[in-house]
């Protein structure tokens, strides 16, 4: 997703687009204006850390093929060999926007070759090229699920072509991506097969849309991106006059329009960040990409308001956005809820575009501040170390129910985050006329092209587990420029821009700098050390930030953080998770703010990790007793980008430091000791019957619940297999019930059995078996000595049902 601005790239090229030549000097005419701030392309960054380079390094060798070979056994691969006729029937998968998942893939795997040729893999990319290509109908349209004329076409997709864009149908957003991975490619291999099928799709775009012809907006933003990108490639004023397009025809008056996707209001009259996280902040990045294109003040007056909002009400303290599985979407301001935090992989990958984004366009470290804390931590949790298990939603605390999928029906983090790592080396540096900015501290070796000339610049480091970072300046000769090196915001008491999070010691920092080992007198400007000076060959400056554990603390209105803090060393946050802890349990942990924290690194752990430990206590639950046992025990954080590595546990990124908002661990019952079962396939929603959650309401989704949706009207059933025989007289349910806007409702009725032999004998009830919400619904029954018990569910004929929790008496 690196916008280089191209003038560098093509030497002596030409670029055939739109049935046009465009040379050089064309080009350089017409990208005249673009981003003030240029990134030094990835292309030109090799890194050769301990820390990232290893993790790209798993990308290319295990996550792509991966990911390739998912894409072929899940049919992805098929779609567009059955559009071709190349395969018979017309069965495809489940979601319209899957094609994207392969272009998503060859963008990821196109970067991946710019820095370590594969011809092997270059070859397999040539032959899905072509079954792409084989794909495409005649005037440039490319959208599987319409071209194959399946029998029972999906209902997404109406019965024409853009009809239900504006809605679901995807085939601008699957446009959007195979505009991006054409032009990778394109750079990647000097090839135009990809990038020729795109530009006659993007044709097609042009003449189909526009003012006076069809005025509709994406459904699911990201052409307006491609749409630049491939404007910068080919210089066809065209694509960047439909992207503009794109955001303009948005707001009020469709049958679609509204907050979810960001189609509520014009989008210069948007002020705030609401809707679907991941569409808004594509939606942002395009808006960025155009103002900078065609220098639309208006466009930077509202994504400037939007990202204050973000910043200041609606960003987890781990760089995620998206509070609400309902929608994927923002809450309200400062609706940070930490179990139930969606802040989808998704949405971590766009918000590093828009706030590089930002940063190109205003020069202000503070961007990138946000761009490095959703690197280190809401980002990267969404891969396993392994490189072949994803997360989606990414949370900030768990009682177990969460665990990394080696893959998902809806696929778009997975092969997001494919496209994303190999180009995270573009986001470490970037330059204007003959300003170096160093943005990130990455063990690397960079090439960079000034006015004044040709400028090596080598890191070294050990950050983020240390703060020291040793920067080597080898100009090709002696010249004058300006080196402008972040200070990070994490390093001065203040771990994002604005006042959602905040730490006690908020003193001032100053943090030295030594060139060539002796102090170095530098100036402030926008977050950054300036350091202006006729640079000489091996000149070396050496900056040391300190890296003390600090304790943050989240704004009053934040609810779900009061009275706890978040473990911040470096740009790294710090969970608590089971297996380091104390019977594998941390929502019982209080820490004192006071405490002392210790940093242990330990290279055996997570692939080498620094961790924290300090003195807590425990609480526990006893049977038939008000009181609690608290224990003293030694507390242990690791890094949240490293958690549920070791299967699923709980985990929690706030910890409490006072007792009466931690949750001690409940006693043992006759539930939470059972084996349970059910008439469902998803064990993980087992636990959510009896891990004594206490829900605050029927819709409550903050902890685990378990549910039967989208089956609706059938018999279903849960069951406990005791760990002895008891004698039970009474039985209560918590239903799950997520209306008016969920598939879930209360049964239309339920009923107890228990074992006796080998048969399933129904209880002698004493009171009704009652289907209330916002209750535990309690039904008695004449006592029965057992070793199980079933609970059947007959689901309401147009809804399904689910549960909170289970309790045996």
């Amino acid at each position: 997703m690196n916008t280089t601005g191209m003038t560098s790239f093509f030497g002596k090229i030409t670029v055939a687009a739109a049935g046009l030549l465009f040379t050089n000097s064309t080009l350089k005419a017409q990208l005249k204006q673009d981003y003030p701030i240029k990134p030094v392309a990835f292309t030109q960054v090799r890194v050769n850390d301990l820390f990232w380079a290893p993790k790209i390094k798993t990308n290319a060798s295990v996550t792509i093929p991966y990911t390739l070979d998912q894409c072929r056994k899940t049919g992805r691969i098929d779609n567009f060999l059955r559009a071709a006729g190349k395969l018979p029937g017309d069965k495809l998968t489940e979601y319209t926007f899957d094609d994207t998942d392969l272009y998503k893939i060859i963008e990821g795997a196109s970067y991946g070759l710019q820095m370590q040729p594969n011809p092997g893999l270059e070859k397999y990319l040539d032959t899905l090229i072509a079954i792409i290509g084989d794909a495409q109908e005649q005037d440039g349209y490319l959208y599987t699920f319409r071209t194959v004329k399946a029998a029972k076409p999906h209902e997404w997709m109406g019965s024409r072509r853009w009809e239900k864009e504006e809605d679901l149908s995807h085939e601008l957003y699957n446009a959007g991506h195979l505009f991006e991975a054409a032009v990778a490619h394109y750079q990647a291999t000097g090839k135009k097969t990809l990038l020729n099928i795109a530009i006659k799709n993007a044709d097609l775009l042009v003449r189909v849309f526009g003012w006076g012809k069809e005025e509709k907006y994406p459904g699911h933003q990201i052409v307006e991106t491609g749409l630049t990108r491939l404007y910068r490639v080919t210089g066809n004023k065209a694509y960047l006059d439909l992207a503009k397009f794109f955001l303009d025809v948005r707001g009020p008056g469709s049958e679609y329009s509204s907050e979810y996707n960001q189609a509520y209001k014009k989008v210069t009259d948007q002020h705030e960040a609401v809707g679907h996280a991941v569409r808004a902040t594509y939606m942002y990045t395009g808006m960025a990409d155009v103002a900078a294109l065609t220098g639309d003040r208006q466009y930077l007056k509202a994504i400037d308001d939007i990202w204050e909002d973000v910043v200041n009400r609606k960003l987890y303290i781990t760089g995620g956005i998206g509070a609400t599985g309902a929608g994927e979407a923002f809450g309200a301001a400062y609706e940070l809820p930490n179990m139930s935090a969606y802040a989808e992989t998704c949405a971590a990958i766009a918000n590093v575009y828009w706030n590089n984004r930002m940063f190109l366009l205003h020069g202000d470290a503070k961007y990138i501040d946000v761009l490095e804390r959703t690197l280190y931590n809401g980002l990267l949790s969404g891969v396993s170390l392994s490189g072949d298990r994803f997360f989606y939603p990414n949370p900030l605390a768990s009682m177990g129910q969460h665990q990394r999928s080696a893959w998902f029906g809806c696929a778009c983090c997975i092969s997001n985050m494919t496209r994303f790592l190999p180009s995270m080396p573009g986001y470490v540096y970037a330059q204007k006329d003959n300003d170096v900015y160093v943005n990130l501290f990455v063990g690397d070796s960079a090439t960079i092209q000034l006015k004044a000339g040709k400028v090596n610049i080598v890191q070294q480091t050990m950050y983020p587990w240390n703060g020291k970072d040793d920067i080597t300046i080898r100009p090709a000769k002696p010249m004058t420029f300006s080196l402008r090196i972040r200070i990070p915001g994490w390093a001065q008491n203040r771990p994002v821009p604005g006042n959602l999070y905040f730490e006690d010691d908020s003193a001032t920092v100053n943090i030295p700098v030594l060139l060539n080992g002796a102090p170095v007198t530098y100036t402030m400007d926008k977050g950054y050390a300036v350091i202006t000076r006729t640079w000489k060959a091996n000149d070396k400056i050496t900056v040391d930030f300190p890296m003390p554990v600090k304790k943050v603390m989240a704004a009053a209105p934040v609810k779900d953080d009061q009275y706890r803090f978040a473990l911040e060393r470096g740009p790294m946050m710090f969970c608590l998770e089971g297996p380091d802890n104390k019977e594998a349990t941390v929502q019982n942990i209080v820490v004192d703010k006071q405490a002392a924290v210790r940093t242990v690194f330990q290279p055996d752990l997570l692939n080498g990790v620094m961790t924290l430990q300090m003195q807590g206590t425990a609480a526990s639950r006893q049977l038939h007793s008000d009181s609690l046992l608290t224990s003293h025990q030694t507390v242990t954080a690791i890094p949240y980008y490293a958690w549920a590595n070791r299967g699923p546990s709980e985990m929690t990124v706030w910890i409490p430091f006072e007792a009466s908002v931690a949750k001690p661990k409940p006693a043992p019952t006759i539930a939470s000791k059972s084996k349970v079962s059910a008439s469902i396939k998803n064990k993980r929603m087992y636990l959510a019957l009896n891990d004594q959650y206490e829900p605050k309401d029927s819709k409550d989704n903050s902890a685990l619940y378990l549910h039967w949706w989208p089956a609706k009207g059938s018999k279903e059933w849960v069951q406990y297999d005791f760990d002895s025989s008891y004698t039970v007289h009474a039985a209560k349910v918590y239903w799950y019930d997520d209306g008016p806007f969920g598939g879930c409702r209360v049964p239309a009725a339920w009923k107890i059995y228990y074992r006796q032999g080998d048969n399933w004998v129904p209880v002698k009830n004493t009171t009704p078996y009652p289907t209330e919400k916002d209750k535990y619904n309690l039904v008695s029954f004449e006592p029965v000595t057992t070793t199980a018990l079933k609970l059947e569910v007959q689901q309401p004929v147009e809804n399904a049902s689910g549960i909170h929790e289970w309790i045996v008496e």
